[in-house]
């Protein structure tokens, strides 16, 4: 049965309590008694949006992360239209990681539900989903524009491109350094820059 408004509205304002909880705590220190007066309420409440309890509030949390990280590279990622918007949007990445450093909490989410779940991949698919696809939707609107080569796999290019950056998150979250995020992503915009000059 859909939610009403209402509804709608306390499940996320739960879900949200719940991730600013996992910022200020970390996942392991969080328990439901500290969401419920946080986000003021009651353990029926909670069970009636949650019914599986602390295993179904945090996969909520790790699809409203997910959520987060997509809209955080907004309007740059959604707008790659010129070789400055792809510079801007490479900065506002960089600048995201480098605040967040180690403390991710949609990693903490998901590795908190144990890791490679079928619940845990699709969240995590999805999101890899929808990043790659307005990545391939700025690399093929440089290519109608002639600022990448016609020929290259936009798919496969912005797959390569998203690999890289999640190599370089991993690094970001285990030594706190972000030069190799930076150098990926700095190395994939110039391979498709350069790949007009290898087509001639």
């Amino acid at each position: 049965m859909p939610l009403t408004r209402k509804g709608t509205a306390t499940r996320q304002r739960i879900i949200e309590g719940a991730a600013d909880q996992i910022r200020e705590q970390g996942v392991f220190a969080v328990r439901l008694e500290d969401v419920m007066a946080r986000t003021a309420t009651s353990k029926s409440q909670l069970f009636h949006y949650f019914p599986d309890g602390k295993d179904e509030l945090l996969l909520a949390v790790a699809r409203h992360e997910a959520s987060r990280v997509i809209d955080e590279q907004q309007p740059e990622l959604g707008s790659l239209t010129t070789w400055a918007a792809w510079h801007q949007w490479r900065d506002k990445v960089v600048a995201r990681y480098q605040a967040q450093g180690s403390d991710c909490p949609l990693h903490a989410a998901l590795a908190h539900l144990g890791g490679a779940t079928d619940a845990t991949r699709t969240v995590a698919g999805e999101l890899l989903g929808r990043w790659q696809q307005q990545l391939a939707a700025g690399i093929r609107h440089m290519q109608g524009s002639g600022e990448v080569a016609a020929g290259l796999d936009a798919d496969r290019e912005a797959a390569a491109l998203l690999a890289g950056i999640q190599g370089g998150v991993l690094i970001v979250m285990t030594t706190g350094g972000i030069t190799h995020l930076e150098a990926a992503i700095d190395l994939g915009i110039a391979h498709l820059r350069a790949s007009v000059h290898r087509d001639r």
